[in-house]
């Protein structure tokens, strides 16, 4: 596979070329780099980001001065309750909460207890019994940060189970942010362990059918696999420079490397066989795949990342180590295409179409599809119809997205299947009507001094006067350095929506300025989950515009290189947007208008999870780059022979309508396990990316594009004369045999 076979000399070209001669040290290569990097992974460990690093604007500021004044500061509350309806002696309860505080007050990790009842080590707190009698809580606070929290509340959840078991006609229950945390986060790694299982088979069964051979469909999925494996490796010592958010990062590397690295590595083998069943000879038709297919997933895998980066510029740090991650994934993922793919398929020869399955096997040496020609043909005769009609259906998928309605789900939206959950809702039933709490953060040099003071108390007298918006009990707390106060109060509303946003603003806007506005060298903050949900929301909106300018302009400056047209990337961008929209449109019928939710098991959560839109644009404009440079290369490659565009446009399609299909149904199966996944966030991905990717690759590929096209006819290709540099010095040169003394040498 040299450089003098009439192959465009490329990037890819000479990367297949290389890997060829030194296949040994190719595949062997890959395979220390997998392995080394998993390993060392797991060697060096991972960070994980903090609430506090998670936050954004004011509320996370105030998380953060809270923290580091406040040690203990995870809250947590045992329920200690009667079975059946009648409430216990005070006896039993007075034995089973006295057992439970002194196992709590052995903790180091353990402070600041409250109980109904006066029993020794824990401050009474009359508020802590349910109405009927039946219920009290022991609350306390557990030291650490969000993440260290969670390993120091597994003291408190052995105490609570230890009372559970020693007092048997009582429930003892644990719910609180470090043991919720703790238990979402095996429910991820359940879950993470789940799809991955899921998807490798059900991807391996597709790849059958769409090869015929068993190990023409292992290859991809090993690609893909392995891709997946090296990508978490590095990312752990990685972290360590920038924390990552803990199990959202591993299921996000596996539903997007799996997806690309299994599509990279189907389009370039799907080349190399499609060019040997047309008579070429093995190395040839290696080499063409290498100089066609391979460039594109360069270019592809270079604009995917390019989406991936706007990620960067959102202004959050999950994003920004989602982005990191997704980044990082689908360069593996190239990297492996372009130099361990060829080796192994140079390795194998025409070993790799062994294990074919008859009647597939057969269908797939017969050139391209009738079915995809059919259609195709039909669309061209009627472009402008066809067209019509495409983009009316797009807006019509796309129309309920005007309504989307962004929320925090909070605690409602953890999944409701797990234990934790079960415990909650017993909370929440013995104590109705608990308001959402926010916390202002008041740092000075001396929060005890006289001005400081008199305008927490002003302020205190303000939250009590504002009836109906916010109120009591008001808590206050000064840190041991009395650096910082902090005071709880409570919010009208159910924490997101426009009671409780109202409320923070009055809180923000009103009342502290004109409370403790005047004391000098003092800062306030406000936070807790509304506040933390406002300042996401509008972090958000900030950054779009800046998201949105970055990732479509550097879009169009890749595509504008790599097709020498300024016609292309506009419509490359306006389809893609088009998708986008139908993915948002059928996110809202599902989880906000209530369409087929139930079918899916997803609780109703009042709207779409606030991060999802600007992770989903970008996403899927970067994912929906796969299947379009793949077509728009074959087409190009018939307009360089001489092909008239509507020719050139249906060999594009037809030729590689089998493998874009194959690929779609690689990523809608690998998509959709996430929407049965109990977590609420995943199940959004799941269908949101599954829709898309479902009709990106039919409507939008197989209908809307060609129409498009055709109708557009020359001006595809239009270049203005300022940009003439850009234009090809002469075309891409067809393919010619070289004789096999030649090949042998």
């Amino acid at each position: 596979m040299g450089t003098n076979m009439g192959f465009p000399r490329n990037l890819a070209a000479t990367s297949g070329a290389w890997s060829v001669r030194h296949r040994r040290v190719a595949i062997f290569g890959w395979l220390v780099f997998v392995v080394a990097a998993y390993t060392f992974g797991g060697m060096v460990g991972q960070r994980n980001l903090t609430d506090a690093q998670m936050g954004n604007g004011q509320s996370g500021q105030g998380t953060s001065v809270y923290e580091k004044a406040f040690p203990f500061h995870s809250s947590e509350e045992v329920l200690v309750q009667g079975r059946g309806s009648a409430a216990p002696s005070e006896a039993v309860f007075t034995a089973a909460v006295s057992d439970l505080v002194a196992r709590l007050r052995s903790l180091k990790t353990v402070a600041d207890i409250q109980s109904p009842l006066p029993v020794v080590g824990a401050v009474v707190s009359p508020a802590l019994r349910s109405a009927d009698g039946r219920s009290l809580l022991v609350s306390f606070e557990v030291a650490g940060d969000s993440n260290q929290a969670q390993n120091n509340v597994e003291g408190p959840l052995a105490a609570t189970a230890a009372t559970a078991a020693a007092h048997p006609q009582l429930r003892v229950e644990e719910f609180g942010s470090a043991s919720a945390n703790k238990a979402l986060i095996k429910a991820y790694d359940g879950d993470f362990n789940r799809a991955e299982h899921s998807s490798l088979p059900i991807t391996l069964l597709i790849l059958l059918i769409a090869f015929g051979s068993l190990v023409a469909a292992g290859v991809p999925l090993l690609l893909g696999f392995t891709a997946v494996i090296g990508a978490l490796g590095l990312i752990k010592p990685i972290s360590h420079l920038y924390p990552v958010a803990q199990g959202q990062i591993e299921p996000v590397v596996l539903l997007v490397g799996l997806a690309v690295g299994v599509d990279y590595s189907m389009f370039y083998l799907r080349r190399k066989l499609e060019e040997r069943h047309a008579g070429s000879s093995g190395e040839t038709a290696l080499a063409r795949a290498a100089a066609t297919s391979g460039r594109a997933v360069l270019i592809s895998g270079l604009t995917v990342m390019t989406a991936m980066a706007g990620m960067l510029l959102a202004g959050n740090a999950v994003f920004i180590s989602l982005g990191l991650g997704t980044m990082l994934v689908v360069a593996v993922a190239i990297v492996g295409s372009v130099t361990v793919l060829p080796a192994v398929m140079a390795r194998l020869g025409d070993r790799i179409e062994w294990g074919r399955v008859p009647f597939i096997a057969k269908r797939r040496t017969q050139g391209t599809s009738p079915m995809w020609s059919w259609l195709v043909a039909r669309v061209l005769r009627r472009p402008v119809l066809s067209m019509t009609l495409a983009i009316g259906l797009l807006l019509a998928l796309a129309a309920p997205a005007l309504a989307m309605r962004t929320v925090d789900p909070g605690v409602v939206g953890l999944p409701p299947n797990l234990p934790i959950m079960q415990t909650y809702d017993r909370i929440e039933a013995a104590f109705p009507g608990a308001p959402m709490s926010a916390l202002v953060v008041v740092s000075a040099k001396d929060v005890t001094s006289p001005d400081v003071g008199a305008g927490v108390a002003a302020m205190d007298r303000a939250i009590l006067s504002r009836t109906g918006q916010m109120g009591g009990p008001v808590v206050e707390a000064i840190s041991r350095d009395h650096t910082v106060a902090i005071v709880t109060v409570s919010l009208a509303g159910s924490g997101t929506n426009t009671k409780s946003t109202s409320a923070l603003a009055v809180l923000r806007n009103q009342v502290i300025p004109a409370a403790i506005g005047r004391a000098s060298g003092t800062h306030v903050y406000v936070t807790g989950m509304t506040a933390a949900s406002v300042d996401f929301n509008g972090t958000m909106k900030h950054h779009l515009p800046l998201v949105f300018i970055f990732v479509l302009g550097l879009a169009f400056l890749l595509l504008l290189l790599s097709f020498r047209s300024v016609v292309i990337p506009l419509v490359t961008i306006a389809l893609n947007l088009l998708s986008v929209g139908a993915a948002y449109g059928v996110m809202v019928l599902v989880f906000q208008f209530g369409f087929l939710r139930s079918l899916i098991g997803a609780q109703d959560v009042g709207g779409v999870i606030d991060w999802i839109p600007l992770f989903l644009l970008v996403v899927l404009f970067g994912l929906s780059m796969d299947y379009h440079v793949l077509i728009l290369s074959r087409i190009r490659e018939g307009h360089e022979r001489g092909l008239p565009t509507s020719q050139a446009v249906a060999e594009g399609i037809t030729t590689t309508a089998g493998v874009i299909t194959s690929a779609a149904f690689v990523m809608v199966a690998v998509f959709a396990i996430f929407a049965t996944l109990s977590e609420i966030d995943f199940k959004q991905l799941g269908v949101a990316l599954a829709s898309a990717v479902l009709i990106d690759a039919t409507l939008v590929r197989v209908v809307l594009l060609p129409s498009v096209m055709t109708v557009l006819g020359r001006w595809n290709w239009y270049l203005p004369h300022w940009l003439a540099f850009l234009a090809r010095p002469r075309p891409v040169p067809v393919a010619t045999e070289v004789p096999k003394a030649k090949i042998a040498a």
